[in-house]
């Protein structure tokens, strides 16, 4: 991607979330591809580290909380492009579900992610225009057992995204989402540690494997740059094919499984 003209060199770029994963991950590649950067993120992740490390700025943001997130914004500029990463995950079952992870889960990744494209949007319409792109989730779509309101919080992202691509489309703002799968983050950490979790999930992706931040992180980086110019309202699934198969994919007959991948003999 280094090769192409992005049209992102002088371009202010804020990613929420972008102390670690995904986010940091994105951060980064914009900051390469020319784009003067700011990592928002929660104090105790240490945004500062971060951005001292890809050469950007930062400033300690909650996302749930609007004056603390209409700070960071003021404290930037107005954006040209904002990734809105921010999220979390409690898994329990359907009916052990508790009410206070339901709020917390919901707060970051549903009402956290209104507030910054609502934040964004609104100092983006008086330059009349600008990119946004939103971490939502394979999950946005599917029921994975044990994730009930992250599940939720991820299908909410895509009412959102249609909703404000919609209404902010006459003032040449662009709002897309980014649908990753399995990624190597922290939050999964603990599935990439067992190689039997591994082997079962992987069956259901065509490429037989789980993804890496940067292979998300380009994906964002094409939806914010004047590459995806006439696309907004969409959603990109970067899954290696995960919902692309029903039934899986891989089988014992035809394939081995090992270092963490599905393998044709």
């Amino acid at each position: 991607m280094s090769d192409l003209d992005l049209g992102l060199k002088g371009k202010l770029a804020i990613v929420t979330g972008g102390a670690n994963g995904i986010g940091l991950a994105a951060a980064r590649l914009l900051a390469g591809s020319g784009a003067s950067v700011w990592i928002f993120d929660l104090e105790r992740e240490n945004p500062r580290h971060a951005a001292e490390r890809i050469g950007a700025k930062a400033w300690a943001v909650d996302v749930t909380d609007r004056q603390s997130l209409d700070a960071a914004f003021a404290a930037a500029g107005p954006p040209d492009i904002v990734v809105a990463n921010a999220g979390i995950a409690a898994e329990a079952d359907f009916l052990d579900h508790r009410t206070e992870d339901w709020e917390r889960v919901i707060a970051v990744n549903l009402t956290g992610m209104f507030h910054t494209v609502q934040a964004a949007a609104r100092l983006m319409k008086a330059r009349r225009g600008g990119a946004i792109v939103l971490t939502a989730s394979t999950n946005s779509y599917d029921g994975e057992a044990r994730y009930t309101a992250y599940n939720a919080s991820k299908a909410g992202l895509l009412g959102l995204v249609h909703t404000a691509a919609n209404e902010l489309g006459p003032h040449q703002i662009r709002v897309n989402a980014v649908c990753p799968g399995l990624i190597r983050t922290r939050l999964t950490e603990r599935h990439y540690a067992s190689p039997e979790i591994l082997r079962d999930y992987f069956r259901h992706i065509p490429l037989g494997r789980g993804g890496e931040p940067v292979e998300v992180a380009q994906a964002i980086v094409f939806l914010a740059s004047r590459l995806a110019s006439y696309i907004t309202g969409a959603t990109l699934f970067v899954d290696g094919g995960q919902m692309a198969s029903k039934f899986g994919t891989w089988t014992d007959a035809t394939a081995d499984f090992g270092d963490g991948q599905w393998r044709l003999r």
